[in-house]
Parts: structure tokens; sequence; C-alpha cells
């Protein structure tokens, strides 16, 4: 390989927008293995079982659960390091900044749930999935947004990222309190007696990755043994990390574990995640499956929902006096960062997996189906509108 390939590639790796490609060009590949003669293959992957023993001790399950519970655990682990970063030190510190995106986060839940529920209010299996539509995909919709290149303004990326992390804050309560299995209180005590070894550590300003690291692994297997979902693990874990090093103030374990993961999150778990989960098989598909209310719900919700709730409680608030818009931002901008907020492609296979694959509800074709229908509809008028209402630069 050329040197000028070589800088191709690290030049496409440093994009804001590589990880949003990786995670198409993921979803396609899944797509395509899904409905070829490599579906066997694929299937044959995802239940390849993976198990490990120490003594009593066992976690035995396939890996496509490994993928959900293990690999997405890390991403929720960088969800909670980039919480803590913003609401310490970050946008979120200031409570001007929180306002306008807090309020468009709870109606960009709030609605598309409410839709979904429209649609399946006499399937009581199908109510499970309320929470698909109320995802969003913040490497998703990122990767749309740089398209438009230098024509965003600072204040719609920061507006959309804030945004995003309250709305991940939604997604991890939901997690908690509506998607866990039967408790184990005895797995529940480790994860409590590992809450004061973890305080410990961080009043002691222990800034070593390693003590934090096996006491995580402990709260993550004993998370994923109590019932509660084990990615939970991660965000707790993050609480836990200090901001700042008391000897080198200078040097911040919170970001720098942030920049560390943040490649490996975009690059690799993400994708794989994708992979494994959006392997939607076409066969057969009619008129009968595309208007089945679970994928018109999601859909539905994903593009009419998010835009609504978002763009309709946002409106609410600035005219009320509760808040302003952001500098370089309008009522259009607005409306266009809203429709991108309708992609909720990860976070929503992620809940549609919960919802459905793990509670034994033979739902989940029609979960993709309307996920990915409504994440295109999203991106496509999100792209549109935002094109059309920023300035042009010279």
């Amino acid at each position: 390989m050329s040197n000028q390939d070589n800088n191709f590639i690290m030049q496409f790796f440093k994009t804001e927008s590589a990880g949003g490609i990786l995670l198409f060009l993921a979803a396609i590949l899944a797509i395509i293995c899904a409905n070829t003669a490599l579906v066997s293959y694929y299937e044959m992957l995802l239940s390849t079982p993976v198990e490990i023993r120490i003594g009593a001790l066992e976690i035995a399950k396939p890996l496509l659960l490994w993928i959900n519970d293990g690999l997405m655990a890390v991403f929720f682990f960088l969800v909670g390091l980039e919480l803590k970063r913003e609401l310490i030190e970050g946008e979120l510190s200031d409570k001007r900044n929180i306002i306008l995106p807090g309020v468009g986060a709870i109606g960009g839940m709030l609605v598309p749930a409410l839709v979904y529920v429209y649609f399946n209010a006499d399937n009581e299996a199908a109510l499970s999935g309320w929470a698909i539509p109320a995802a969003t995909d913040i490497a998703f919709a990122l990767g749309v947004l740089t398209l438009l290149g230098s024509r965003v303004p600072v204040a719609l990326k920061v507006f959309l990222t804030s945004l995003a992390i309250f709305d991940d804050i939604g997604a991890i309560l939901i997690i908690a309190f509506f998607y866990t299995s039967k408790i184990s209180i005895t797995a529940l005590i480790v994860v409590a007696l590992c809450i004061p070894v973890l305080t410990y550590l961080n009043k002691r300003n222990v800034v070593s990755y390693s003590p934090y690291i096996f006491i995580g692994i402990i709260m993550w297997i004993a998370t994923l043994k109590s019932g509660v979902h084990a990615t939970l693990a991660g965000v707790l874990l993050a609480m836990f990390i200090p901001m700042r090093s008391k000897e080198n103030p200078s040097f911040s374990p919170v970001k720098e574990l942030e920049h560390d993961l943040h490649s490996v999150v975009a690059f690799f778990v993400l994708p794989v995640f994708a992979f494994a989960n959006a392997g939607l098989n076409l066969t057969g598909v009619g008129v009968e499956q595309l208007l089945h209310p679970v994928p018109v719900g999601i859909a539905a919700g994903l593009f009419i929902g998010k835009q609504v709730g978002i763009f309709g409680l946002c409106w609410l608030a600035v005219k009320a006096g509760l808040a302003q818009l952001p500098k370089g931002m309008n009522w259009a901008s607005l409306y266009g960062t809203a429709a991108l907020c309708g992609i909720g492609f990860t976070m929503s296979l992620f809940i549609g997996s919960l919802a459905f694959e793990e509670t034994g509800v033979d739902l989940l074709f029609d979960e993709r189906l309307g996920i990915i229908v409504g994440s295109i509809l999203s991106g496509v008028v999100g792209y549109l509108v935002l094109n059309k209402s920023l300035k042009k630069v010279p």
C-alpha cells in the first residue's frame, strides 16, 4: 500500500463523519449477509456460544449477547464519561445551556413513545417496544451534520450534542426501570459493595485506571447476574473516575479516558454492534409487513414524533421566555436539527433487542424495519432542511 493510500486512510479516520460512515457500512453489510447465501454463516456467527467459567461462576451466552451486554457496556462507559465532563466543565455546567436541549430531549422521548403506543395500543406484546423510537443515534446525526461543512454554526453542534446527552440519560433510566428481568438480590448486594470501594478510590484521587477497571469488571459481572442490564455498570463506573488529578490539575483522567475510548467505540464497538443487530432479512417482505403496527409505530415515532416533540417543546419554551434560541440558529435550523434526531439507529436497535429479543417476543423483524425506514427519512429530511436554512459559505 502506497504512502498516499495510507495518508487517505488516516485522514478519513480523523474526520468527524468517519464513525457515522462506518456505522452505515456495517449496517449495509449486515443486510447483505442476511439476504444472500451468507445468511447461514451470519446467523451461525452470532449464535456462536461463548463461555467463561471460574469455579462456580459461569457466564455462557451467544456471541450476539456478548456484543450487546459486553461491548455496549464500553459504549455506555464512554457516555458516562462525556456526561460527567459536560456537567462539571462543559456546556451543561452553565444552567442557561441546559434548559432548551433538556426540554427538547423530554419532547423527543415523550412524543415518539406516545406515537408508537397510538399505533400499538391493542397489542400487549408489541407495547413493550414503546421506548424504541425515543432514542437518538448521535454518531449518525453528527455524521449527517458534517456533510454540511463549515456552514454549521458551533451553537447548533452544541445544541445537538447536549440534547443527545439528555437523550442518553433518558435511555439509561428507561433501561434501568423498564427493561430488567428477574432481580437477584445477592448480585445487587455485590454491586452495592463495589460503590464504597469506588468512592474511596475517587476520594483518594487515585488516577491509575487499573483499580477502577478491576472493580468495574466485578460490578459488570454482578450487574449482569442481577437482572439489571449490564451496560448500566459502565455508566455507574464512569461517575467515579476523577475529573482532575490533585497533584497535577492539568491532567484529567476523565478526558484522557474519553479521548482514548472515542476511537475504540466509534470505529469498533458501534460498527460491530450495528453489524450484529441490523441484519434484516427482506425475503417475502410485502405491504402487509410494511404496514404492520410495530414498524409503522417506530418509523412514525422517529420521523414525526421526534420532530413534533423536540421542535414543539423548544418553541413553547422560547415563546414562554424560559429559554432562548442559541446564537446562529433560527427556527428552520432548529426544525432541521429536530428532524436529524429522528435517526435512532444504534440506540433504537439496542432498546429493541431488550424489548423483544430478551423478552421472548418475536417482533425483531418489525422493529428493525421501522428503525431503518424512520432513520433514513429523518436523515434525508434533516439534511435537506439544514442545507436550505444554513447560510452559504463563499
